[in-house]
């Protein structure tokens, strides 16, 4: 076997072979680009193995079989994707995101509810995990036994295929879940690997005994301590084997080309199957080394952006989105147009929650000033909620600024959301809470967070607020689909006994379509909450001044107000928002540096500024403004 070398032979000597074997012109114009990338990543993550060359020389036969394979109308979309690489920056984008069986029942639901997402104006579908994965708790699918096959109780991967031909027909993207770091212990991998069977023995970090797991456990964290302790769980032979998360979830080796290449050949066939964007799930987790947390390690960066090399050779219109919930400033490190182009947004999101309950939109602030920045090319994907928890990932040294002692408050906001706070307005549910530590996280619907099922009267004004700044921010707003119709937190996961003992469950409700019913009834909260987010994502859809990320900081010099300004040409658009509970005044001082008239995009009147502007408790301004 050939080592991998640095330097430009073993490119030459590739391409030449794609040469040799004739290779599409498209695809070796694709590998002369992006090899030497790759090439160059395999060296620092592989080059000490005897079998680097020919693993990447597989590889790279892999992308162009299956860019041989891959339909007529998504090389077309690549070209077009290729031709205008921020698409997905446009203030027309709009997300939404489900579990298919809860949602529609199946994939053909999902098929029949186009009409409704194109009147809501999606253009990004996030499907939730439907491939295959063990019967009773799987952690909501996050234990994939199968990459190729769906959920049967879903349909097939054929009827997914067609699902995504006629998304993108209706000019939505197909966006599926990539579990990234582990498979199900049900996966063929993993029964190869446990059997011992050649090729398959070290796709999973397994020991003999306890000696090194007890090693790595000296600085590895425990994320499930409800399923297991520790990081590793012993299989019936009396070994053990690396499971960050449950039980049954098994944590793949990438120290292993084998890996790479057999992982890097999943991702190639969904996206033949039309998935446009690939969510990275855990992807601070993906590397081990021993002596570390096994987080956000250099290799995992590498990792990634070796991945996206064989992607943009196969697919190259496909995209990867980050789900990594870490520290704020390790969550934009993964971040750029030659990793993951796009990104979850949690800080966002949690502080948005974290100001609604203190009243207070400081810290917030704070955060849209300084980490609100990306690298060109990239965009955040802004959401209210998401089918998980909420965990109050702000950076202890942004808080201490203004006076905050990260841990009580951390306490005090799970406290508050769970309805034991005083003052609280939410009905949430705490999930994997520590009584003897105090630690928590928080579930729930947004309009149970908002105070809605509680009866408060701000509940309605709450939950357009949190999406406003959603849609407001830049990049891809998400919504959780449900929210748009104040759909509340659903107990009934407690009766089944496969969903019982997580809590997360409470905020994955079934579809209801009383709500949806309700929608056209102008005299319950589903219609009213529908009316007024339909118009600030009609009003975002015909406002340039939202694409991409680009946000100018602003101060309203009241507490409670987050303000910002979002650049266009000639105008900007001033967005103010009050997270208050009172009407609170904006002088005419901090307005002076802008002209006068101005325009209100969501009311289409205009506005004068000149003696400065009253914003009422839970309000929110989309003022159109010239720069003086």
């Amino acid at each position: 076997m050939t080592q991998l070398r640095p330097g430009p032979d073993d490119v030459s000597y590739l391409i030449d072979d794609l040469r040799a074997a004739d290779a599409d012109h498209e695809f070796l114009a694709h590998a002369e680009q992006h090899l030497p990338r790759l090439h160059d990543l395999f060296t620092r993550l592989y080059g000490e193995r005897p079998d680097g060359l020919e693993r990447l020389a597989s590889v790279l036969d892999l992308a162009r079989t299956s860019w041989t394979a891959r339909p007529r109308t998504l090389k077309a979309l690549d070209r077009e994707r290729e031709s205008a690489p921020d698409w997905f920056e446009n203030e027309r984008m709009l997300g939404g995101v489900c579990y298919v069986d809860r949602y529609a029942g199946g994939l053909d639901g999902i098929r029949e509810s186009i009409p409704y997402f194109r009147e809501l104006g999606l253009t990004y579908l996030h499907l939730m995990p439907l491939f295959e994965s063990p019967e009773g708790n799987s952690d909501g699918g996050y234990a994939v036994s199968s990459y190729r096959r769906v959920n049967p109780a879903l349909g097939t991967m054929e009827q997914l295929a067609a699902l995504a031909t006629d998304l993108r027909r209706a000019g939505i993207s197909l966006v599926v879940d990539f579990i990234f770091n582990h498979t199900s212990n049900e996966h063929e991998w993993a029964r190869k690997a446990i059997a011992g069977e050649a090729g398959y023995e070290d796709f999973y970090l397994i020991f003999p005994d306890r000696e090194l797991p007890d090693a790595y456990e000296q600085s590895t964290r425990e994320i499930f301590p409800d399923d297991h302790p520790g990081t590793f769980v012993q299989l019936d032979d009396g070994r053990w084997i690396w499971a960050t998360f449950y039980h049954f979830q098994w944590d793949l080796n990438y120290a292993n080309p084998a890996v790479f290449e057999a992982m890097a050949g999943e991702m190639l066939f969904l996206a033949n199957q039309g998935v446009e964007i690939l969510r990275m799930d855990a992807v601070a987790f993906i590397w081990k080394k021993l002596g570390t947390t096994c987080e956000s390690l250099p290799e995992a960066h590498l990792l990634l952006q070796a991945f996206n090399a064989v992607l943009r050779m196969g697919a190259p219109g496909l995209l990867f989105k980050s789900e990594a919930i870490v520290h704020p400033d390790e969550v934009v490190s993964y971040i750029s147009p030659d990793e993951c182009q796009i990104s979850y947004n949690p800080l966002q999101m949690a502080l948005t929650w974290e100001a609604l309950a203190t009243r207070d939109g400081r810290l917030l602030q704070q955060a849209l000033e300084r980490r609100h920045a990306l690298p060109a090319g990239t965009a955040w994907v802004n959401y209210v909620r998401s089918h998980d928890d909420i965990g109050w990932t702000f950076a202890d040294e942004d808080a201490a600024e203004l006076g905050i002692d990260g841990y009580p408050h951390r306490r005090f906001l799970n406290d508050f959301y769970v309805g034991r706070a005083e003052g609280s307005f939410a009905r949430g549910v705490p999930f994997q809470e520590n009584p003897r530590t105090g630690d928590a996280r928080v579930t729930g619907t947004t309009a149970s967070l908002a105070g809605i099922e509680a009866g408060d009267a701000g509940g309605e004004d709450r939950v357009v607020l949190a999406h406003a700044l959603a849609l407001s921010t830049g990049g891809i707003p998400l919504l959780y689909l449900g929210d748009e119709v104040a759909q509340l937190n659903d107990y009934s996961y407690r009766e089944r006994p496969e969903e019982a003992g997580d809590s997360r469950w409470v905020n994955r409700p079934f579809r209801s379509e009383q709500e949806h019913e309700d929608r056209t009834d102008a005299d319950t909260p589903a219609a009213r909450v529908f009316s007024r987010l339909s118009r600030l994502i009609d009003v975002r859809r015909s406002t340039p001044e939202f694409a991409g990320n680009d946000l100018i900081a602003f101060g309203a010099n009241v507490a409670s107000v987050v303000s910002f300004l979002r650049p266009g040409e000639g105008f900007s658009v001033l967005v103010l928002a009050n997270v208050g509970d009172s009407a609170v005044e904006i002088d005419a001082l901090t307005l002076s540096g802008m002209a006068p008239e101005a325009l209100d995009l969501v009311s289409s009147q205009p506005v004068w500024l000149g003696a400065g502007l009253t914003l009422a408790a839970h309000g929110v301004r989309w003022l159109r403004v010239r720069m003086r």
